[in-house]
Protein backbone atom coordinates (compact mmCIF):
# COMPACT_ATOMS: atom_id res chain seq x y z
CA UNK A 1 0.00 0.00 0.00
CA UNK A 2 1.30 3.42 -0.95
CA UNK A 3 0.43 6.76 0.57
CA UNK A 4 1.89 10.27 0.59
CA UNK A 5 2.31 12.63 3.52
CA UNK A 6 3.61 16.19 3.47
CA UNK A 7 5.65 17.47 6.39
CA UNK A 8 7.40 20.79 7.02
CA UNK A 9 11.19 20.94 7.15
CA UNK A 10 12.47 24.35 8.20
CA UNK A 11 9.44 25.98 6.61
CA UNK A 12 9.60 24.03 3.34
CA UNK A 13 6.94 21.38 2.55
CA UNK A 14 8.45 17.95 1.84
CA UNK A 15 6.55 15.00 0.41
CA UNK A 16 7.23 11.59 1.93
CA UNK A 17 6.08 8.55 -0.02
CA UNK A 18 5.20 5.68 2.32
CA UNK A 19 4.97 2.01 1.40
CA UNK A 20 3.39 -0.44 3.83
CA UNK A 21 3.46 -4.25 3.90
CA UNK A 22 0.24 -6.22 4.03
CA UNK A 23 -0.71 -7.28 7.56
CA UNK A 24 -1.22 -5.81 11.01
CA UNK A 25 2.39 -5.10 11.96
CA UNK A 26 4.22 -3.63 13.66
CA UNK A 27 6.98 -3.86 11.08
CA UNK A 28 10.59 -2.74 10.95
CA UNK A 29 11.17 0.40 8.92
CA UNK A 30 13.43 1.58 6.13
CA UNK A 31 14.34 5.13 5.25
CA UNK A 32 15.07 5.02 1.52
CA UNK A 33 17.23 7.83 0.13
CA UNK A 34 16.29 8.55 -3.48
CA UNK A 35 18.73 9.01 -6.33
CA UNK A 36 18.99 12.19 -8.36
CA UNK A 37 17.00 11.08 -11.45
CA UNK A 38 13.88 11.59 -9.31
CA UNK A 39 14.62 15.27 -8.72
CA UNK A 40 11.46 16.35 -10.59
CA UNK A 41 9.29 14.27 -8.24
CA UNK A 42 9.30 10.83 -6.68
CA UNK A 43 6.25 9.96 -8.77
CA UNK A 44 8.52 10.12 -11.85
CA UNK A 45 11.24 7.93 -10.35
CA UNK A 46 10.36 4.42 -11.47
CA UNK A 47 13.45 2.87 -9.94
CA UNK A 48 12.95 4.33 -6.46
CA UNK A 49 9.22 3.53 -6.46
CA UNK A 50 9.81 -0.10 -7.38
CA UNK A 51 12.66 -0.42 -4.90
CA UNK A 52 10.44 0.90 -2.10
CA UNK A 53 7.66 -1.48 -3.13
CA UNK A 54 10.07 -4.40 -3.05
CA UNK A 55 11.19 -3.55 0.46
CA UNK A 56 7.54 -3.31 1.54
CA UNK A 57 6.83 -6.69 -0.05
CA UNK A 58 9.60 -8.07 2.14
CA UNK A 59 8.04 -6.73 5.33
CA UNK A 60 9.36 -3.17 5.81
CA UNK A 61 7.43 0.06 6.13
CA UNK A 62 9.46 2.19 3.74
CA UNK A 63 9.60 5.99 3.73
CA UNK A 64 11.03 7.94 0.77
CA UNK A 65 11.47 11.65 1.51
CA UNK A 66 11.63 14.06 -1.44
CA UNK A 67 15.02 15.52 -0.59
CA UNK A 68 14.96 17.96 -3.52
CA UNK A 69 12.01 19.94 -2.16
CA UNK A 70 14.27 22.94 -1.51
CA UNK A 71 14.12 23.78 -5.22
CA UNK A 72 11.24 24.05 -7.70
CA UNK A 73 10.67 20.68 -9.34
CA UNK A 74 11.21 22.30 -12.72
CA UNK A 75 14.75 23.45 -11.91
CA UNK A 76 17.57 21.72 -13.75
CA UNK A 77 19.28 18.79 -12.07
CA UNK A 78 22.60 20.63 -12.16
CA UNK A 79 21.19 23.49 -10.08
CA UNK A 80 20.12 21.07 -7.35
CA UNK A 81 23.32 19.07 -7.50
CA UNK A 82 25.51 22.15 -7.19
CA UNK A 83 23.39 23.67 -4.42
CA UNK A 84 22.94 20.50 -2.39
CA UNK A 85 23.75 20.84 1.33
CA UNK A 86 24.35 18.06 3.81
CA UNK A 87 22.83 20.05 6.68
CA UNK A 88 19.61 20.39 4.68
CA UNK A 89 19.44 16.70 3.87
CA UNK A 90 20.10 15.79 7.51
CA UNK A 91 17.03 17.84 8.45
CA UNK A 92 15.03 16.04 5.73
CA UNK A 93 16.13 12.61 6.90
CA UNK A 94 15.47 13.43 10.55
CA UNK A 95 11.93 14.56 9.74
CA UNK A 96 11.20 11.41 7.74
CA UNK A 97 12.82 9.25 10.42
CA UNK A 98 10.63 10.85 13.08
CA UNK A 99 7.58 10.26 10.89
CA UNK A 100 8.43 6.56 10.69
CA UNK A 101 9.06 6.25 14.41
CA UNK A 102 5.73 7.84 15.27
CA UNK A 103 3.71 5.32 13.25
CA UNK A 104 1.91 2.64 15.23
CA UNK A 105 2.69 0.03 12.58
CA UNK A 106 6.47 0.62 12.80
CA UNK A 107 8.87 -0.76 15.39
CA UNK A 108 10.66 2.44 16.33
CA UNK A 109 13.74 0.55 17.48
CA UNK A 110 14.13 -1.37 14.20
CA UNK A 111 14.76 1.19 11.47
CA UNK A 112 17.53 1.23 8.87
CA UNK A 113 18.60 3.48 6.02
CA UNK A 114 19.26 2.50 2.39
CA UNK A 115 20.33 4.54 -0.63
CA UNK A 116 21.45 4.19 -4.24
CA UNK A 117 23.82 6.46 -6.17
CA UNK A 118 23.24 10.00 -4.82
CA UNK A 119 21.09 8.35 -2.20
CA UNK A 120 23.99 6.08 -1.26
CA UNK A 121 25.95 9.11 -0.17
CA UNK A 122 22.86 10.48 1.57
CA UNK A 123 22.50 7.17 3.42
CA UNK A 124 26.10 7.50 4.67
CA UNK A 125 25.39 11.04 5.90
CA UNK A 126 22.13 9.91 7.50
CA UNK A 127 23.80 7.00 9.29
CA UNK A 128 26.29 9.47 10.76
CA UNK A 129 23.60 11.80 12.11
CA UNK A 130 20.41 9.91 12.98
CA UNK A 131 20.52 8.41 16.45
CA UNK A 132 19.04 4.95 16.80
CA UNK A 133 19.40 3.59 13.27
CA UNK A 134 20.10 -0.13 13.31
CA UNK A 135 21.50 -0.67 9.80
CA UNK A 136 22.77 1.19 6.74
CA UNK A 137 23.04 -0.10 3.15
CA UNK A 138 24.95 1.90 0.56
CA UNK A 139 24.66 1.11 -3.13
CA UNK A 140 27.39 2.69 -5.29
CA UNK A 141 27.28 6.02 -3.47
CA UNK A 142 29.70 8.53 -4.97
CA UNK A 143 31.24 11.72 -3.60
CA UNK A 144 31.48 10.40 -0.05
CA UNK A 145 34.92 11.98 0.08
CA UNK A 146 33.47 15.38 -0.88
CA UNK A 147 31.88 18.09 1.24
CA UNK A 148 28.50 19.50 0.23
CA UNK A 149 27.56 22.95 1.45
CA UNK A 150 29.75 25.55 3.13
CA UNK A 151 30.64 24.57 6.68
CA UNK A 152 29.91 20.87 6.18
CA UNK A 153 32.78 18.35 6.37
CA UNK A 154 33.45 15.69 3.75
CA UNK A 155 31.05 12.84 4.45
CA UNK A 156 33.88 10.34 4.82
CA UNK A 157 35.11 12.25 7.87
CA UNK A 158 31.83 11.40 9.61
CA UNK A 159 32.56 7.66 9.65
CA UNK A 160 33.31 7.78 13.35
CA UNK A 161 29.77 9.00 14.06
CA UNK A 162 28.12 5.92 12.52
CA UNK A 163 26.73 3.61 15.21
CA UNK A 164 25.22 0.84 13.11
CA UNK A 165 26.55 -1.90 10.82
CA UNK A 166 27.06 -0.90 7.20
CA UNK A 167 26.78 -3.01 4.06
CA UNK A 168 27.93 -1.71 0.69
CA UNK A 169 27.54 -2.77 -2.95
CA UNK A 170 29.74 -1.44 -5.73
CA UNK A 171 30.60 -2.14 -9.36
CA UNK A 172 34.24 -2.56 -10.22
CA UNK A 173 33.70 -0.72 -13.51
CA UNK A 174 32.27 2.34 -11.77
CA UNK A 175 33.90 5.76 -12.12
CA UNK A 176 31.99 7.52 -9.31
CA UNK A 177 32.92 5.96 -6.96
CA UNK A 178 36.03 4.31 -8.33
CA UNK A 179 37.29 1.07 -6.78
CA UNK A 180 39.96 3.17 -5.07
CA UNK A 181 37.26 5.39 -3.57
CA UNK A 182 35.46 2.29 -2.28
CA UNK A 183 38.67 1.11 -0.64
CA UNK A 184 38.91 4.48 1.11
CA UNK A 185 35.29 4.23 2.29
CA UNK A 186 35.93 0.80 3.74
CA UNK A 187 39.18 1.87 5.39
CA UNK A 188 37.48 4.86 7.04
CA UNK A 189 34.72 2.67 8.48
CA UNK A 190 37.13 0.04 9.74
CA UNK A 191 39.41 2.66 11.29
CA UNK A 192 36.36 4.04 13.10
CA UNK A 193 35.40 0.56 14.35
CA UNK A 194 32.18 0.43 12.34
CA UNK A 195 31.16 -3.15 11.41
CA UNK A 196 31.05 -3.20 7.63
CA UNK A 197 30.88 -5.60 4.71
CA UNK A 198 31.46 -4.45 1.15
CA UNK A 199 30.67 -6.40 -2.01
CA UNK A 200 32.40 -5.51 -5.28
CA UNK A 201 31.04 -6.83 -8.57
CA UNK A 202 33.03 -7.52 -11.72
CA UNK A 203 31.21 -6.74 -14.94
CA UNK A 204 29.14 -4.02 -13.27
CA UNK A 205 29.44 -0.27 -13.25
CA UNK A 206 27.38 2.51 -11.74
CA UNK A 207 23.64 2.00 -11.16
CA UNK A 208 23.82 -1.73 -11.86
CA UNK A 209 20.48 -2.19 -10.05
CA UNK A 210 18.66 0.27 -12.30
CA UNK A 211 16.38 -2.16 -14.12
CA UNK A 212 14.96 0.69 -16.21
CA UNK A 213 18.34 1.45 -17.80
CA UNK A 214 19.55 -1.02 -20.41
CA UNK A 215 23.00 0.56 -20.35
CA UNK A 216 23.50 0.16 -16.60
CA UNK A 217 21.42 -2.79 -15.40
CA UNK A 218 23.18 -6.04 -14.62
CA UNK A 219 20.54 -8.54 -13.55
CA UNK A 220 22.82 -11.19 -12.07
CA UNK A 221 24.78 -8.75 -9.92
CA UNK A 222 21.63 -6.83 -8.98
CA UNK A 223 19.75 -9.88 -7.78
CA UNK A 224 22.78 -11.10 -5.83
CA UNK A 225 22.91 -7.70 -4.11
CA UNK A 226 19.17 -7.87 -3.39
CA UNK A 227 19.60 -11.28 -1.79
CA UNK A 228 22.47 -10.07 0.36
CA UNK A 229 20.87 -6.82 1.46
CA UNK A 230 17.64 -8.57 2.48
CA UNK A 231 19.61 -11.07 4.58
CA UNK A 232 21.50 -8.19 6.19
CA UNK A 233 18.32 -6.27 6.97
CA UNK A 234 16.66 -9.43 8.31
CA UNK A 235 19.57 -9.93 10.70
CA UNK A 236 19.74 -6.31 11.84
CA UNK A 237 16.07 -5.24 11.88
CA UNK A 238 13.94 -8.35 12.41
Amino acid sequence: MRSIETIEVNGSPMEVFLFRPVGPGPFPGILLAMHIPGHTGIEHDEFTLRTAERFAENGYVTAVPFIFHWWPKTDEMGVKRDGFRDDWVVADLQAAYDLLRQREDVRDDRIGIVGHCWGGRVAWVGAAHLQGLRAAAIFYGGRVKAAMGDGNPPAIELAGNIRCPVIGFFGNDDKVPTPEDVNDYEAALKEAGVPCTFYRYDGAGHAFQSFNSADHYRETQSEDAWKKVLVFLQEQLK
